[in-house]
């Protein structure tokens, strides 16, 4: 797998792969998340490339405290091969290079798998509770 930084040309199958994932909720519009992202850390907003297609993505951030990583997704055909401990290994190695002291993220509950896959690539649960507040709708429907 190639790992680079995601280009616009990118957005369809990115999208396309979020979908695939289970990652889209109908209150977040995709393309709304793509081009806040493109705003601030572009650099870590990483896709993965093999046999000429995205096969897998992931959003990285830091906000000068801590890191984050939002839509991680690896191809169902391609999952179980390490790519997203690869994609992840990346990402944590930009954020440490710009001083990034911590990486966060979130699972959604009952992503038991999603869960196991963080575990064993040394992520733990740090016993909080994530709160949201949205700001800007994307769409009607809200969680």
């Amino acid at each position: 797998m190639e790992i680079r930084v995601f280009s616009l040309k990118d957005e369809k199958a990115v999208v396309a792969l979020w979908q695939k994932c289970d990652l889209l909720r109908p209150w977040n519009d995709p393309h709304a998340d793509i081009r806040r992202k493109l705003k601030v850390n572009p650099e870590l907003f990483l896709v993965g490339v093999a046999e000429g297609k995205i096969m897998a993505a992931a959003m990285g951030g830091y906000e000068g405290h801590r890191g984050w990583v939002n839509y991680l997704a690896v191809d169902p055909a391609y999952q179980k091969n390490g790519y997203g401990r690869q994609l992840m290994e990346e990402i944590e190695k930009r954020l440490l290079a710009s001083g990034c002291p911590k990486v966060n993220l979130q699972v959604r509950t009952g992503n038991d798998s999603a869960l196991v896959f963080y575990e064993r690539i040394g992520y733990k649960n740090d016993s909080v509770v994530s709160l949201g507040k949205r700001l800007l709708p994307d769409s009607e429907k809200q969680e």
